[in-house]
């Protein structure tokens, strides 16, 4: 069971939530969803709204999930899910039902979007645009280090419903 909470109210730290114990990003429907694991991401405010801007590579299944919604969210869960997050980074969607590999149950955000049970605090986030990194933007270091040709598209999200476990 999950209560709604004002974003600003999140007993989380996001620095510690996202890169450290990691998140999901799911988008789809109840029905046929796909979710990756994420270790970047952003939280903050833009144009007035509580912000959310996940980074996705181009050969992500679930990229393809993100662009055909509206919707997407960000769950995420306690440490005793660290095995099922990593199996959901390790694993394509197009291989193998990460949903049933993990025993998660799907629901559903008011808007549609699918969200997991399991988690302990979950962000529905509206899509309102998508930017692909420009390589000769980014710093030659960050280059070498974390890219060969596959750079991330950053999604932002307005977060229209921040959920925690009630």
């Amino acid at each position: 069971m999950f209560r709604k909470v004002d974003p600003k109210t999140l007993p989380m730290n996001p620095f510690a939530a996202i890169g450290d114990q990691w998140m999901l990003i799911t988008a789809g429907t109840r029905e046929h969803c796909n979710t990756m694991t994420a270790s970047w991401g952003s939280l903050g405010v833009l144009w007035g709204a509580p912000m959310a801007i996940a980074y996705i590579r181009p050969q992500r299944y679930t990229k393809q999930f993100v662009d055909s919604q509206d919707y997407f969210t960000l769950s995420f869960f306690g440490p005793e899910y660290r095995q099922q997050l990593s199996l959901c980074g390790s694993k394509s969607g197009r291989d193998v039902d990460k949903v049933q590999a993990c025993g998660f149950t799907v629901a559903e955000a008011a808007c549609g979007a699918p969200y997991f049970e399991q988690a302990e605090t979950v962000l529905v986030c509206r899509k309102r645009m998508a930017v692909p990194m420009e390589p000769e933007k980014l710093p030659e270091d960050v280059r070498e280090k974390w890219y060969d040709q596959d750079y991330h598209i950053m999604y932002w999200g307005e977060i229209v419903e921040a959920l925690v476990r009630a």
